[in-house]
């Protein structure tokens, strides 16, 4: 007969030991997702953040300055868009009129220059004009 090993030697090896410490890790297992990718990541931050937001208003700002011309940009300000209504900011009401007038073709080239903001129409409204 083996004998029991003695419990004031704490240098002696219970056989068990092993069995035990797997049995631990198997009751405490922690399951761990698999490591996403590095781009999912940035998109999801970049969209958390409200950065992508802020790039497609600059493409948009910059899209409406390209269809408007130089003259009509410095005196109109990109508003929000919804439900593909894009609001646009005038100076004046003389701006207001002359912009109801180019109203089709403004929003034809706006919606070849961004075919993903899924313009449908343009809204007018004249208040203050703020760029920087």
């Amino acid at each position: 007969m083996s004998n029991p090993p003695s419990s004031s030697d704490p240098l002696e090896h219970d056989p068990n030991e092993g069995r035990y410490l797997k049995e631990d890790y198997e009751r405490k297992r922690i399951f761990v997702r698999a490591p996403k990718a590095m781009g999912d990541v940035m998109s999801q931050l970049l969209a958390r953040r409200g950065y992508a937001r802020m790039i497609t208003a600059t493409s948009e700002q910059e899209a409406w300055e390209l269809v408007a011309g130089e003259k009509m940009a410095t005196v109109t300000k990109l508003g929000s868009c919804r439900r593909g209504v894009l609001e646009i900011v005038v100076a004046s009401s003389m701006v207001l009129q002359e912009l109801t007038f180019l109203k089709a073709d403004l929003l034809s080239r706006l919606q070849q220059a961004l075919p993903d903001a899924k313009i449908r129409d343009l809204k007018f409204k004249v208040g203050k004009i703020v760029h920087g």
